[in-house]
């Protein structure tokens, strides 16, 4: 369980093909050793199970379905991505609620600056666009954000100068992928009520 607040990046530095999947290795700053295997870390919103580290270099392995509803199906060496622990008890949520399971892809349709803030423009497919809600949270690349439109397309977020610079959202532009992960409290109202029909 992850709650969106990205303070660690990551770089891809190799990118190991298997038969029914591909092991990934990320270079990060982050403070974790061998007695930290098997623990959960969200990689741009994916969450992938630490399989080995060596010298600041964590490895994970991605099956073909995780491959195929991510961005990851792109993934090249040398991409920044975001990366995050999972929540501790006792832990402050300042984000909201992500669980790593990605639903889709979006498309980056243009990116806007506005005064110091930044306006993103995505378009995603016709299934999930049902479910976006304006003022929803929503997890892009594992970051916690507002839904600030819905469009005919997808949606619009607005992004803060904080968050601009501490992720890889500086990095990406017009076509770029995201991994997007609709709110599971959405997705779990509108099961109920479709249930209640």
């Amino acid at each position: 369980m992850f709650n969106g607040i990205i303070f660690n990046k990551g770089l891809i530095t190799k990118i190991s093909k298997r038969t029914k999947g591909i092991n990934i290795f990320v270079k990060s700053d982050l403070k974790l050793s061998n007695k930290d295997l098997g623990v959960s870390v969200a990689c741009d919103g994916v969450c992938l199970t630490l399989i080995n580290i060596k010298k600041r270099i964590m490895e994970f392995y991605l099956s073909n379905e995780t491959v195929r509803r991510s961005k990851f199906r792109f993934l090249k060496k040398d991409d920044l991505i975001n990366l995050e622990l999972p929540l501790r008890y006792g832990q402050k949520i300042s984000g909201h609620i992500c669980q790593g399971h990605v639903d889709t892809t979006g498309e980056v349709l243009s990116v806007k600056k506005i005064d110091k803030s930044y306006i993103f423009d995505f378009k995603i497919n016709l299934k999930e666009r049902k479910n976006i809600i304006e003022k929803a949270s929503i997890c892009i690349n594992g970051i916690s954000l507002t839904i600030s439109k819905k469009t005919m397309k997808g949606f619009q977020i607005w992004v803060i100068p904080h968050t601009y610079k501490l992720t890889n959202l500086s990095k990406i532009k017009k076509g770029s992928l995201v991994n997007i992960e609709i709110d599971i409290l959405s997705k779990y109202v509108k099961n109920f009520f479709h249930e209640k029909k």
